[in-house]
């Protein structure tokens, strides 16, 4: 029970963070539905060219509650895929205050992040501009903002205050990711840290395939394990970079529960797994 209970505060802790950036999210969402109109559609429409810059720039911040709002913000079609992408390959979760507290040096925290946020950037904007060319009249459909069919579909009433609305959608969210955190909790408390470590030992291309895959784990544990794994030279750079590339948090739940259809939400998954690990090999065959 002593575990148990630790294990639930902890879930309890790591939800109640998310929540100011989900509602801040909702809250953003429903003022363009109910106050903004067309207007501020059109704005966002127009600045997304510059959305994987922005949103690499915004995933870089040491917290998943970015990862969570963009996924949010995708469901809704007001941000492009190049620019979910851009911020979930950026985003560090756990890194940055683990390498800081272990007394790691400026210049290697910022070479990660450097790489972390070049890679997103490129990234972002490759897949927004394949979008573009390949299947153009499909994205035009697709990436018209749909805030109110999301709306819909999260059976609120939008006739309520743009608060009220989001406040329900806040509260709702935040209830999936604590019954799926709770979950997680306790499957890595059952198999052990020290298990899940020794998947990714410091083996070539097949370390690197594998912390891809732990970081997928929508969890901030993922993190925290692949950062003390480098820093204590069990893991390499790459294999370090294919976790952290991949390590969008919590994000990834959200999409796959607000996003449709569902198959869009494993196109991004797969996208997200391949360049984590791809990328992570190139950078142990370059350093």
């Amino acid at each position: 029970m002593e575990h148990l209970w630790e294990i639930l505060s902890h879930t309890l802790l790591d939800t109640v963070k998310l929540i100011p950036f989900l509602f801040l999210t909702y809250l953003l969402m429903e003022f363009l539905e109910h106050k903004a109109g067309n207007a501020a559609e059109n704005l966002l429409r127009r600045s997304g060219k510059v959305g994987p810059l922005l949103g690499g720039a915004l995933g870089i911040l040491p917290q998943c509650g970015f990862s969570a709002a963009a996924s949010g913000l995708y469901s809704g079609r007001v941000i492009t895929t190049g620019t979910l992408l851009a911020v979930y390959l950026s985003t560090s979760d756990e890194m940055l205050p683990i390498m800081i507290s272990h007394g790691a040096e400026a210049g290697e925290v910022l070479k990660i992040l450097g790489i972390k946020l070049c890679i997103a950037v490129a990234v972002g904007f490759l897949v927004d501009a394949v979008t573009r060319l390949c299947i153009k009249k499909r994205v035009q459909e697709e990436q018209e903002p749909q805030i109110e069919a999301f709306c819909e579909r999260e059976h609120c009433d939008c006739h309520d205050h743009f608060a009220l609305s989001a406040l329900k959608h806040t509260l709702s969210v935040t209830l999936f990711i604590l019954i799926v955190t709770f979950a997680l909790n306790l499957v890595i408390h059952g198999v052990g840290e020290d298990k899940l470590a020794s998947l990714i030992l410091d083996r070539p291309v097949i370390g690197n395939l594998l912390a891809a895959l732990v970081g997928l784990i929508p969890n901030c544990a993922s993190s925290v394990v692949l950062t003390e794994l480098y820093l204590g030279n069990i893991l390499s750079l790459g294999a370090l970079l294919s976790g952290l590339l991949v390590n969008a948090g919590i994000g990834i739940a959200i999409l796959f529960r607000n996003n449709r259809p569902v198959r869009d939400s494993f196109r991004i998954l797969g996208i997200l797994w391949t360049v984590g690990a791809v990328s992570g090999i190139l950078i142990d065959l370059i350093f």
